[in-house]
């Protein structure tokens, strides 16, 4: 363990806060953690598995990792998960690296025995953060007026494993919770048998009018790419 007598951030304090710390360690460790430039004092990094953020300790040196999915509401808290501290900086950094790179989970947690991926691991395995995110929107007050189409699209077997948002009015289904450029699809409802449907890689105007009798497998379809 490092020992800071006075101040156990002493080189965090040194390099003006933690988000230039860590960028200063990673130039130093040859990796790169995708932190923003433009981050200063909230470090929190957006990868294709969930959002991650750094919070140092009060009480000791000790930088903890967690990762994030952002709620669907301003009142919803969304999905959280600390998956291991370290007091090393150098180790800190090389771990966001490789989890923005990507590495698998198994490795991960090979390369850095500080991270603790289990519980992360066995909630998606189990499929918790689509099953709850489903159940928020479909009882959530603020979103009343789409919990007819909501219901429509969760009592499909297929589409009911996407998981949902609800965006300017429209729900919105994506394949990866964690990856908010996965594949995905948008959809409106005119009335009860007209809707419209927006795919991923479609410009802003590209609504395509599908009847209720073929809305299910046209979602389908866009969310498995045929």
């Amino acid at each position: 363990m490092s020992t800071h007598q006075e101040d156990p951030y002493s080189d965090v304090s040194a390099a003006g806060g933690l988000a230039q710390a860590m960028r200063d360690a990673a130039a130093l460790h040859g990796c790169d953690t995708r932190l923003s430039p433009w981050t200063t004092d909230l470090v929190i990094i957006e990868t294709t598995r969930g959002f991650l953020g750094v919070d140092p300790a009060t009480e000791q040196r000790l930088f903890r990792l967690r990762v994030e999915i952002i709620g669907f509401a301003v009142d919803a808290p969304g999905f959280s998960w600390s998956i291991g501290a370290t007091d090393d900086l150098g180790r800190l950094v090389e771990a966001v690296a490789a989890w923005a790179d990507g590495m698998p989970l198994v490795e991960l947690k090979e390369r850095f025995a500080f991270l603790e991926l289990d519980g992360f691991a066995g909630d998606f395995k189990d499929g918790v953060p689509i099953s709850r995110q489903w159940s928020g929107l479909m009882s959530s007050e603020f979103h009343h007026k789409q919990w007819k189409l909501l219901r429509r699209l969760h009592a499909d077997e297929v589409l009911r494993h996407a998981f949902p948002s609800i965006t300017h009015g429209a729900v919105r289904l994506r394949v990866d919770p964690l990856d908010g450029t996965s594949r995905q699809v948008w959809v409106h409802e005119l009335d009860a048998e007209h809707y419209q449907i927006l795919r991923s890689g479609d410009s802003g105007t590209d609504w395509l009018d599908v009847p209720g009798v073929d809305l299910i497998a046209c979602l389908r379809g866009a969310l498995h790419g045929k």
